[in-house]
């Protein structure tokens, strides 16, 4: 732990001693949610020197700069995002946080603390640290907004106006010189002229049928349509060429594993030494490792939202991951019924006894329930890991399905950034999409489906 800086701690101003109080509260009710990566954006505040200092300090190691002392600014500009993505986190974490009335407000004030401008910023090894100043908050100005202009405030110059034209039109009518007598024009007696012998028409000769000549018209281009990005109603009555799609969902013990922890801390945890730990350590560590968000509630939360945006012509199965050997499928839901599907995904939890990942046969069981050949069907894997069933290559499996079904596609939302099993997307034409964290969770799974092509809303 070392030292970024010390400031005067000025006895004299007890709000600002309240804030100090107040930040090491909320610091205490934030670690236990937090990563250690995105915790460690809050230096740590101290008294020192008999209380004469507060002194700021952090875990990280390395010379701390002022972000406002670097000059590149493409770096300055990096460093910037990562301290808005690590205050996003913290910001989806409170959402997910079961707090009381009290803590949601006592929180709530603080946010705009953590993101003022008036904060120092110091910068360890490119990682952004807060050194709070305990002032008034200072956020970025929000865009101008320009009033309206009233009808009201320049009605007297559109009056001004009409009766200028008013004037200008009597002077016209009085002084224009068309508007003065008109001189008597003379009667002249038509003159007498002869009548003009009528010119006969030419005759015209009419040509045989075969030897008059054939006008061709140009038929006029016929313009394509637009390419549309929503769906009628009547062509989702009219397709019989329906796609389908099946999703693979990890039910899995290991998706219970928090979603707050950095991979090496998970690492850890799965190596962990549980015979020298007593029952209460062992129990405190698991329920910190295992706390809210996980992997399981963030993924189930995602995907219900999901299942709204796609198409409503679309049938969806259920594929979950829970135990050896094999895994467990459903029917396909239609539009009218994907309330019991939302149902039944709200209501996965993993098994107490035997939780385990069978992937290759959830696999082989989706690509059989679809077609991949005749029209387009999709494969969603939610997984944070590799299969532990059994020994049998999952990567011939999808070369052999991308051989037989080639219309066939398999995406892939991974959990845990293992990639693990990413040749089941390349060799089927899917894409995988790696989401660690609760917001990337929601970015990624929104992108796995845009990407399969059947989320165009119907057309109003």
């Amino acid at each position: 732990m070392q030292r970024i800086t010390r400031i005067i701690c000025d006895h004299h101003h007890p709000e600002k001693m309240s804030l100090f109080d107040q930040y090491n509260s909320l610091l205490a009710l934030l670690k236990p949610y937090l990563t250690e990566r995105t915790f460690s954006i809050f230096a740590i505040a101290r008294l020192i020197d008999d209380n004469q200092y507060i002194g700021w300090y952090t875990p990280l190691e390395g010379q701390p700069i002022l972000l406002s002392e670097i000059s590149d600014q493409s770096h300055k500009a990096k460093i910037e995002n990562t301290l808005q993505n690590r205050i996003n986190d913290i910001e989806a974490v409170v959402k997910l946080m079961s707090l009381t009335a009290e803590q949601q407000a006592f929180i709530s004030s603080w946010l705009p603390r953590i993101k003022s401008l008036g904060n120092h910023i110091y910068v360890i090894n490119d990682e952004p640290v807060i050194v709070n100043t305990f002032e008034d908050p200072i956020l970025p100005a929000p865009a101008p907004v320009i009033p309206p202009k009233s009808f009201w405030r320049w009605w007297h110059f559109l009056l001004l106006a009409l009766l200028l034209l008013g004037l200008l039109g009597i002077l016209w009518y009085f002084f224009c010189p068309y508007a003065k007598e008109k001189p008597a024009i003379a009667e002249v007696e038509p003159a007498i002229t002869q009548p003009v012998a009528e010119k006969k028409p030419d005759p015209v000769v009419e040509l045989p049928k075969e030897e008059q000549p054939v006008v061709k018209s140009e038929p006029e281009p016929i313009p394509e349509p637009a390419p549309k990005n929503c769906i009628t109603r009547e062509e989702i009555a009219n397709n019989t060429d329906k796609p389908k799609m099946v999703m693979i969902f990890d039910n899995s013990a290991s998706m219970t594993l928090t979603l707050m922890e950095s991979q090496a801390s998970i690492n850890q945890y799965l190596r962990a030494d549980w015979y020298s730990m007593t029952e209460q350590e062992a129990d405190a560590y698991e329920k910190r490792m295992t706390r809210l968000p996980n992997r399981l509630s963030s993924s189930k939360k995602v995907a219900l939202s999901t299942i709204d945006k796609i198409q409503p012509d679309v049938n969806i199965a259920l594929v979950t991951l829970s135990a050896c050997p094999a895994a467990q499928t459903t029917s396909f839901y239609h539009y009218e019924n994907r309330g019991k599907l939302k149902t039944k995904i709200s209501r996965l939890n993993p098994l107490e006894n035997n939780s385990a990942t069978p992937l290759y046969s959830g696999i082989k069981q989706a690509s059989k329930m679809l077609d991949g050949v005749n029209h387009d069907d999709y494969i969603l894997v939610i997984s944070d890991g590799e299969d532990n069933c059994t020994k049998a290559n999952i990567c011939a499996l999808a070369s052999k399905i991308a051989n037989e079904q080639p219309r066939l596609k398999i995406n892939i939302v991974d959990i845990a950034g293992q990639h693990k099993i990413d040749c089941v997307a390349n060799k089927t034409g899917g894409k995988v999409y790696i989401a660690q964290s609760p917001t990337q969770i929601v970015e990624q799974m929104n992108n796995a489906v845009s990407n399969m092509n059947i989320s165009k809303p119907i057309c109003e």
